[in-house]
């Protein structure tokens, strides 16, 4: 088992900005956080420090790290028992961020869904904020790093979609008014659905880090002006989300998966109120796609897709593939073409390259992505 690092700090960056800051840049407020130093550590006197070794509770020893970020830092284990898990060290002498995520790991604990990751624990230690998750073997971002690297290639639509389709049943799932929160029904806007957030466990895609998810009550919520600007909806930029906002996001990841480009670029002014999104370029796809990406990217919310599988199955329908569902227990989803059905020749499932996907990790700057 490697110690240490878990991936090369030279790895090559897929989806670069259109300008020079960096592509995970979060904004909120009227500030723009950049340029955000890697090396997340707490400034709290006689902080635990998180090292190869160390144990941050008791039968939990640190192995390397997997992922960093602007506000966190995400670390395999060894658990006492069971398999390794992630541990992400949030710093608490952040109020306002520690805050937050508890807010948001005390909302998700109770929610179960197979596509979305588990989070077993959290715990408080001198300095950091603790959260326990299942361990990942990379992110969509890894496995496209891994397509482009050995296979020179983007990843197969039909492998994207496999996915994505996944990422979609989760977010319709928070997106629905069916959650209750102080004692009120919500729905729930993940608010940073981007591709080193989608987790990879084989072919199982699981959505992670809700730290910016915002509970809704009507199509249109104030919020603070947040998420990662590239893959932000435009009604984002204006201080309000909608009940259509993750769908926008997760087109955006579509087409930045499946081109290695975004639709368009960012604002120039991220945190101003009068930001707005550009028509969509949608020349990186085939003439089939676009229709449902530009519905999927529309600058009206309402002008969108009810919901995200609705948005996943018009993409399905234009590539002529179609999602078959789990069998039972155990069954899994496959994404099939629908001339080798109707051919008569039988069903392929559609799968990962025969790669070790979890090597991206150690090659690209996000790990596991849990940050």
């Amino acid at each position: 088992m490697p110690t240490g690092v878990c991936y090369s700090s030279a790895g090559i960056q897929s989806l670069p900005p259109p300008r020079a800051t960096p592509a995970a840049e979060r904004f909120t407020g009227d500030v723009v956080l950049s340029a955000l130093p890697n090396n997340i550590r707490s400034t709290t006197p006689g902080a635990f420090v998180p090292a190869v070794g160390a144990e941050p509770s008791p039968g939990y020893r640190l192995r390397c790290v997997r992922g960093r970020g602007g506000f966190a830092e995400v670390w395999e284990a060894e658990a006492p028992t069971g398999p390794p898990v992630a541990l992400k060290f949030m710093p608490t002498s952040n109020t306002a961020t520690t805050a937050r995520e508890l807010r948001s790991v005390k909302s998700f604990q109770g929610m179960e869904h197979p596509y979305i990751v588990k989070t077993y624990d959290v715990w408080s230690i001198p300095g950091y904020l603790v959260i326990n998750m299942e361990l990942a073997e990379a992110t969509l971002l890894d496995l496209m790093q891994v397509y482009r690297d050995e296979l020179g290639q983007d990843i197969e639509p039909a492998t994207l979609c496999l996915y994505l389709w996944q990422v979609a049943e989760a977010l319709d799932f928070l997106n629905a008014r069916q959650h209750v929160r102080d004692g009120r029904r919500v729905g729930f806007q993940h608010g940073d659905v981007k591709p080193n957030n989608i987790l990879l466990f084989g072919d199982v895609a699981k959505l992670t880090d809700h730290g910016l998810a915002t509970p809704t009550h009507a199509p249109s919520t104030p919020c603070a002006r947040q998420g990662t600007r590239e893959y932000a909806a435009p009604e984002v930029f204006l201080g309000s989300i909608s009940d259509w906002s993750d769908q926008f996001s997760l087109a955006v990841t579509y087409y930045a998966l499946r081109t290695g480009t975004f639709p368009f670029a960012p604002p120039v002014k991220a945190a101003s109120r009068s930001s707005l999104r550009p028509l969509a370029n949608l020349s990186g796809v085939t003439d089939a796609e676009q229709p449902a990406l530009r519905r999927a990217l529309a600058p009206v919310p309402q002008e969108r897709f009810p919901n995200c599988l609705e948005f996943m199955a018009a993409l399905l329908k234009a590539l002529k593939l179609r999602v078959e569902l789990p069998d039972g227990e155990g069954g899994r989803m496959k994404v099939t073409r629908e001339a080798a059905i109707s051919a008569g020749s039988g069903v392929r499932k559609l799968a990962t390259p025969a790669l070790s996907v979890s090597s991206a990790a150690r090659k690209t700057p996000f790990g596991s992505g849990n940050v």
